[in-house]
């Protein structure tokens, strides 16, 4: 029989459905991982955390996520709880030893994210954030090319990251545009862009930044006339530059009309060049120099069996994963890491190194000035 490993979630929103469904599924498409259990899930109501609870299949549900920490049938929990909940939520929960997934932004701030790493670290516990989409099996390929040389020497990295879900003006102000929760387009998908500059290219050493809020004001509530001020950013650009002596320029737009999900970088080399889009995120386009001119292009790299873990979804190429497959395949690999006592990627430590370009960012556009990492 297979070993469990007792797990619990704290939201029911968005991404708390996600990890659900992610964590019923690793078992199915991991058979040798060791068995998620639902043991509970916490919400800020009784109603609620019961009603997912039932929906789920986990064992109950709490309005008290306190009382996940000292039951001894959970060694993990996931917070899916806006970000200025995530550093008091897992301070708790690695302090009562549990292994903890935490949903991206770690923190709204640098220095949160350091304390948190810092406990982490401390209880030897293993710990995981939610930066799904670098899990994608093409672009684990496009490391891999990158990290063996087959782009040559890398000159430069393009990045964004635009969608249009607080494109509106009167969507109310709600926690997403609250400064508790740190910035906001940079905090929010922004710094999914970033960590994938650095899952590609390595860390970051320099940023000059400028912030910008199209929404100045929204609604305090749907259809109010009073109106609260915004202050924090709806568009951020970055120009950064790379430890390994590349630069670059990164963008995040959470207002960009029409985009649904624009998550895509392309990487130049002298060798060769990558593109990639969350939008066609089973496919990578790939420029090889040199060749001949009259047949010379972008050559379309499509997902398939060669591209691990993708034959554990579908053993027929052009069948594609979807934004559940990703997420299973972080839970598996966080699981892996629990049962093998090693770190998970991305973990706190790496978290906290995105955060510090956030924050360098906001900091930039501040004073003006180029800011040293």
């Amino acid at each position: 029989m297979r070993r469990e490993i007792g797990v619990a979630v704290i939201g029911t929103g968005f991404m708390g459905k996600a990890h659900a469904l992610a964590y019923r599924a690793v078992p199915n498409a991991f058979p040798d991982s060791l068995r998620p259990r639902l043991v509970a899930v916490a919400d800020v109501s009784e109603a609620g955390a019961r009603q997912a609870a039932e929906h789920f299949g986990f064992d109950r549900g709490t309005a008290d996520w306190r009382t996940l920490l000292d039951d001894p049938d959970i060694q993990v929990i996931s917070i899916t709880t806006p970000c200025s909940l995530h550093r008091e939520m897992a301070l708790a929960a690695i302090a009562a030893g549990k292994h903890v997934h935490c949903e991206k932004p770690i923190a709204p701030s640098a220095a949160d994210a350091f304390e948190m790493m810092k406990a982490a670290e401390a209880a030897k516990v293993i710990t995981q954030v939610g930066y799904n989409y670098i899990k994608n099996p093409v672009l684990k390929l496009a490391r891999e090319m990158i990290v063996s040389g087959e782009l040559g020497e890398i000159t430069s990295f393009r990045g964004v990251h635009a969608e249009d879900y607080m494109a509106d003006p009167e969507i109310p102000y709600g926690w997403r545009v609250d400064p508790q929760n740190g910035a906001g387009a940079l905090a929010e998908i922004g710094n999914h862009i970033v960590g994938m500059s650095r899952f590609l290219l390595g860390a970051l050493t320099h940023v000059t930044a400028q912030l910008e809020t199209v929404n100045k004001t929204r609604p305090v509530a749907p259809g109010a006339s009073e109106r609260r001020e915004v202050k924090v950013d709806d568009i951020a650009r970055l120009m950064v530059t790379f430890e390994r002596g590349c630069s670059g320029s990164i963008e995040a737009n959470w207002a960009a009309t029409g985009r649904k999900m624009q998550l895509e970088f392309e990487v130049y080399g002298t060798r060769g060049a990558l593109c990639f889009s969350q939008e066609r995120f089973n496919e990578l386009q790939y420029y090889k120099a040199g060749g001949d001119p009259r047949t010379s292009g972008f050559t379309r790299v499509e997902a398939g069996p060669a591209h691990p873990p993708y034959e554990n979804f579908t053993v027929a190429g052009g069948h594609q994963l979807g934004f559940n497959d990703l997420k299973t395949i972080e839970m598996a690999e966080f699981i892996g890491a629990i049962e093998k006592g090693k770190p998970a990627y991305p973990d706190f430590r790496e978290a906290c190194e995105i955060q510090r370009v956030v924050d360098a960012a906001i900091r930039s556009s501040s004073v003006g000035q180029r800011i040293a990492l």
